[in-house]
Formats: structure tokens, sequence, C-alpha cells
């Protein structure tokens, strides 16, 4: 009979014993040598040695909807500073927006202290958010970008910094504004106005910030959709693949300034870029493209999303 690769009768059952007093009951490594008058690097190797012949298996496993493989493998891939990776159908954009939001809320109200100034960007993602935040650290709230009406006349909330901030009992910085307007003289007018200046004036102190992420197509971008098709055709013809709270990206993650960043009421690439942490809040499969030059301009540098789209960048990135 072939011999156990884990020893003879005696040293199995003494390395199960060992293992369940570790693993089950918690005892200590020096409380197990004492209990079987063994040396602690006895006590190690046995241990060691119950993993390696398979008598102990770990498995790490959560039963809630956060993948915690996938969560893990997207950190490690892109050097994220918080990845969170929902395991839920995407067939249905408005419930996985509601997924993510609510995900995305939990970890703010993990990571966000009290020393902090939260910066949220606009988007349909950072609304839902909102929405589902019911407690955060008593920290500032800004407001980075101004809205935007879509097609299907879900512009989001332009409430969305006051209602945080309600919920966090700190300061509100916010304004009333579009994010892109008919002209840069208006633009410049606007950036004046002291409602909004005094919400620029924050962004300096912004320390964790929330965005949307956009893809340079049809119903994927609020801006792109808010663009004339002239503007649409030159942004392209510039390579832009994708924008982050209306800063343009190019595929490779470089910035692009543009005209049509002279239209825009809201923060700056290089303002972004300041921020200690940006989470960005994506979904659809289809916008991979645009996430992965978001990961390489290193604007976002924390991510919640769903499952299909953690495998496209992970399968492609």
């Amino acid at each position: 009979m072939a011999r156990d690769p884990a020893g003879g009768p005696a040293q199995l059952v003494l390395t199960a014993s060992v293992a369940r007093r570790y693993y089950l009951d918690g005892r200590s490594k020096i409380e197990i040598a004492e209990e079987f008058a063994l040396s602690r690097f006895k006590v190690a190797r046995l241990l060691e040695s119950a993993r390696a012949t398979g008598l102990v298996r770990i498995e790490i496993g959560y039963p809630g909807e956060v993948d915690l493989e996938l969560s893990g493998l997207l950190q490690e891939r892109f050097g994220l500073c918080h990845s969170v990776v929902v395991d839920t159908p995407d067939d249905d954009i408005g419930s996985l927006r509601r997924r993510l939001g609510a995900a995305a809320a939990d970890l703010l109200g993990e990571i966000v202290t009290a020393e902090d100034v939260l910066g949220l960007g606009w988007s349909r993602s950072v609304s839902a958010v909102a929405a589902a935040l019911t407690e955060l650290a008593p920290t500032p709230v800004v407001q980075l970008t101004g809205a935007l009406s879509r097609p299907d006349g879900d512009d989001g909330s332009v409430d969305v910094v006051r209602d945080v901030a309600r919920i966090s009992g700190g300061p509100a910085y916010f304004f009333h504004a579009p994010l892109l307007v008919p002209d840069p003289a208006t633009a410049r007018a606007l950036r004046r106005q002291p409602e909004v200046a005094r919400a620029f004036a924050q962004f300096r102190s912004v320390t964790k910030a929330v965005v949307g992420i956009g893809r340079w197509a049809p119903n994927q971008s609020t801006v792109y959709d808010a663009a004339t098709d002239r503007e649409r055709r030159a942004l392209r013809r510039q390579g832009v693949c994708a924008e982050v709270s209306g800063v343009f990206l190019t595929e490779a993650g470089d910035t692009l300034p543009t005209a049509l960043a002279e239209r825009m009421i809201g923060v700056s690439a290089a303002q972004l870029r300041a921020m200690r942490e940006v989470i960005g809040v994506p979904y659809d499969v289809v916008k991979a493209p645009a996430v992965r030059a978001a990961l390489r301009s290193r604007l976002v540098s924390g991510l919640v999303t769903h499952t299909s789209l953690a495998r496209a960048l992970l399968t492609e990135g």
C-alpha cells in the first residue's frame, strides 16, 4: 500500500489534531506546543504539512454581492486604492446602477473620515450613490461639475451635493449651473458667479471624490450627447475615447485640451489628479475602453463596478 504523503497513521492523527486546535479552536502555536509536548517549530511544520498535503484547505468566501476574487484581481492589476466588484446581472441597467450606487455608498461610509473633503462629479451613477447613502462622517461636500440633461429625461439630481451634506452634517458647496454652456464667454461669466467660485475654491481641499466615467459614443456620455455633431466628430478625430467629469481622455489615458472644454463648468484634469482618491462608478460592459483609459490616465484611483465589466477590464487590460 502506498504511503500517505501526510505520514503514517500516528503522524496523520497528530497533524489533524494540531490543525484542528489552530484553525478551528483558535489556539496559539505556543499553547498547542505545550499541550502536545512539541516545540513551536514542530507545530509550525505540522501546520505547513497539513496545508501542503490537502488535509487543511482554506477558502475565502463571502455570501454577499461583492465578488472578492474579482475585486482583488482588479485592485492588483491596476494598482487601485479601492476596488469593489458587485456580482449582479447587468441586463437591467437601472437595477445595476442602483446596486453599484449602494456598494459605493457603503464604501464611502467606510473610508470617508471627518478629516476628508468629499467631491462629487455629476453623473447618474453618482446620483445613485447619493440616493443609497445613509451615513457619512461629518465632512464638507463639494460639487465638482455642473449638470446636464439626458435625452431620456433622467438628468440625475442637481441637489446631490446638498443631500449628501445633509447626511454628513458638513457644509455643502454647490451651485446650479449646467456643465456645458453655449460659448466660452458664458462659461467665464458663470465661473465668476459667487456660488460657482465658492465651490471651485474648494477643489484644492478635496481629498476623496466620486465620479462617473463616460465613453465618447452615443448614450454612453452625457457630454457626448450634449455636444453638437461637429464637436463630436472633431473630438473623435483628436482621439477622444472617454471623459471623466468633462475631462477628455485618449485611449492611452492622455488628457486632451479641447475647444469644448472652454465651454464647460467643472473641475480640470490637474485639479482632479491632485485629489488623493478618486473613485469611479462605471457600469455597462461597452464602457470598458473608456474605463481602461480612465485607469491609464491615473485620474481615477479606485473603482466600484460589476462582474462583466471587471472581467472585460482584466481580459483586455
